[in-house]
Parts: structure tokens; C-alpha cells; sequence
């Protein structure tokens, strides 16, 4: 079996946060699967996804602190400024992260760790909604 459908997530403050209920509860075809890969694809290039702790939000808020550490804004050597003083290091951050995740899928249920979740990571000011691609193979 193949599904395959695009998710739009709501529109969040710059920051990691903490998305499993979110697409799952736009898949709910998950259900119908025993076995198999759900591999998440975020058509952006300023947001990323991420897998990691899903209890404590001072994870998500460090993330973010090393993040912006990590990669500055208004760096003197960045060209592209066009967009706005977030946008180059939102692209940067996105490099670093990634674009996408697989997961397997046991029993119509994502294989996550006790304390792992899916991470939005909205590297942008003012990114608007973010559309993910999920695909999920398996019987």
C-alpha cells in the first residue's frame, strides 16, 4: 500500500516546536497500516524537521538559542538580504537540518522513542504555514 498526501501545518512563531499530534492527526490513514516507512518532506527552504524531545520544552528553547548562535543574522558577508535579515540564515539552518524524516511504522503507529517527537523548525520571523509531504509505504 502507498499513501501519499500534503499536510499543512498552522503557522508558528519563529522556533522548534513540537508537531507529532499535528500530522497525525491529518493521517489518520496511518491506522490502516501494520507495517511500513513514513517518510515527511517540508517543501520550504527556510523551516526544517527534526526528530527529538517531546517532554520538555526547554529543549525546543535551547535548540533555538543555539541555533541563533550558531547562525547569526546580519552577518556583513551574507549577499542575500533581499528578504530580510532572517532569511539567508533561515536557509542555513534549514541545510543543516534537513528537509525530511523517515519513520517507521509498526501497528498504524510512528516507531518513536518514549521521548522522541517530530520538530517543526521555523527558522523565518513570520514563515506563514508550512506544507509537508508524507508518504507512507507498507502493508
Amino acid at each position: 500500500m502507498w499513501i501519499q498526501k500534503s499536510l499543512t501545518l498552522a503557522a508558528r512563531r519563529r522556533g522548534f516546536h513540537l508537531v507529532t499530534d499535528e500530522i497525525l492527526g491529518q493521517l489518520p490513514e496511518l491506522g490502516r497500516v501494520k507495517v511500513g516507512l513514513m517518510h515527511l518532506f517540508i517543501q520550504h527552504t527556510s523551516a526544517s524537521l527534526t526528530l527529538n524531545e517531546n517532554a520538555d520544552p526547554t529543549v525546543r528553547a535551547d535548540f533555538e538559542r543555539y541555533f541563533n548562535h550558531a547562525v547569526p543574522e546580519g552577518e556583513p558577508y551574507y549577499q542575500h538580504t533581499y528578504e530580510g535579515s532572517d532569511d539567508l540564515p533561515a536557509h542555513l539552518k534549514s541545510s543543516i537540518l534537513g528537509a525530511s524524516l523517515s519513520i517507521p511504522v509498526s501497528d498504524g503507529r510512528p516507531c518513536l522513542g518514549t521521548w522522541q517527537g517530530i520538530y517543526l523548525c521555523e527558522h523565518r520571523n513570520h514563515g506563514g504555514a508550512r506544507t509537508v509531504v508524507v508518504t507512507v509505504q507498507g502493508e
